[in-house]
């Protein structure tokens, strides 16, 4: 799944670390998240989507087939 979390995580002035405490996940989570390694839990998201003040959709897009 592609994701625009570095775009919008640099567009807020953010670091990694600062994200991840934000979303009480450890660094590695973002950084996996940031690479599309990891794609986060339905209550990740949402925290992602709020934090980001957006809808999940507008941060998360399938791969297209």
């Amino acid at each position: 799944m592609n994701n625009l979390i570095k775009e919008m995580r640099t567009a807020m002035g953010l670091t990694q670390d600062d994200l991840s405490e934000r979303l009480e996940v450890s660094r590695q989570t973002i950084i996996s998240l940031e690479k599309g390694r990891y794609n986060p839990s339905l209550v990740l998201a949402f925290k992602i989507a709020k934090l980001f003040n957006c809808r999940i959709e507008d941060i998360f897009k399938p791969e297209e087939e």
